[in-house]
């Protein structure tokens, strides 16, 4: 099993369907509330545009009020929500209908972006269930510029106890992973650089996870000024000093001699989370068992387990 720790799908009550009180902080609905929640439907356009539509919110609305629609980023466990992002909510063509534009600048900060409606100004906060997401144009539309910094991605999606989010990466630099093989006691990985160029010294790098673990260089070919291919051999991770055993290692790019690594993940389609959809199988070395795989986070990653 991967060390890795799912970033909060599981939202409990704590985080709640508040509104807000005097201090800014939201303000919890009760318990006991019976009113049915919100569905959204949403569109992602090839510019990255979002358009969220929703039922009317039940409850009673102020003459002067039209409810609004709330995004905040999910903070680590136990910390304040600090980071929000409120859009006005619009008439849309159906009954009972209300829609809201969310546009690609500014990008959101990286992270899970829970979805809230704000009834009125005097309504606490409702959580959003997921309704119908087209997501065709991340799949077939336009990948951004190879020299374009930073990467701003967002992807809405339904998290594991069933309500509406929206998931954010933005990033000044950016490994995209393509085609992985899995063959002979190795993986051949293809990807391309986004807001860097390939250069003298051009490497990928293997990270053993933990405190001081070892760096394995790896060989690069370069297939233009941004795509590339590396392949990683397993006993060559574990033959590496310090690398024996089992562990997790990170896979990174770095561009140039002397440059900063850049983390590779698959960030740029419908996925938020592909790390149980995207599984590649295992391979036996030397009594223990390797596979790629996509953290929770979509980074690429190398696992080493007992055999």
């Amino acid at each position: 099993m991967s060390p890795d720790r799912d970033g909060g799908h599981r939202d409990g009550g704590s985080h709640g369907d508040g509104g807000s009180h005097g201090d800014g902080s939201p303000r919890e609905e009760g318990p006991g509330a019976e009113r049915p929640r919100p569905r959204a439907d949403c569109t992602v356009d090839g510019e990255n545009r979002i358009v969220v539509r929703l039922t009317s919110p039940a409850g009673p609305e102020a003459p002067d009020s039209r409810p609004r629609l709330l995004l905040r980023l999910r903070p680590p466990k136990g910390q304040p929500e600090q980071v929000r992002r409120v859009f006005a909510l619009e008439p849309a063509p159906g009954q009972d209908r209300w829609q809201a534009t969310i546009d690609p600048e500014p990008a959101f900060e990286e992270g899970r972006w829970d979805a809230y409606v704000l009834p009125s100004s005097d309504e606490p906060r409702r959580r959003l269930l997921p309704g119908v997401r087209d997501l065709r144009a991340l799949v077939t539309g336009r990948a951004p510029d190879s020299t374009r910094s930073p990467v701003a991605v967002r992807i809405p999606y339904a998290t594991l106890d069933g309500y509406f989010a929206v998931r954010a990466w933005l990033r000044p630099t950016h490994a995209e992973a393509d085609r992985i093989r899995v063959g002979d006691g190795a993986a051949t990985v293809r990807g391309r650089l986004f807001g860097a160029g390939l250069d003298t010294g051009a490497a990928a790098l293997l990270r053993r996870r933990g405190r001081g673990g070892p760096t394995r260089e790896v060989e690069l070919t370069a297939e233009s000024a941004h795509a590339f291919s590396f392949t990683v051999g397993y006993r060559d991770l574990l033959s590496t000093q310090g690398g024996a055993g089992p562990a997790v290692w990170d896979v990174f790019v770095r561009p140039s001699a002397g440059a900063p690594p850049i983390r590779m993940a698959r960030l740029l389609d419908d996925l938020a989370d592909r790390k149980k959809v995207f599984v590649y199988p295992d391979t036996a070395v030397d009594g223990l068992t390797a596979r790629p795989y996509y953290t929770v986070d979509n980074d690429l990653s190398v696992e080493i387990t007992p055999g």
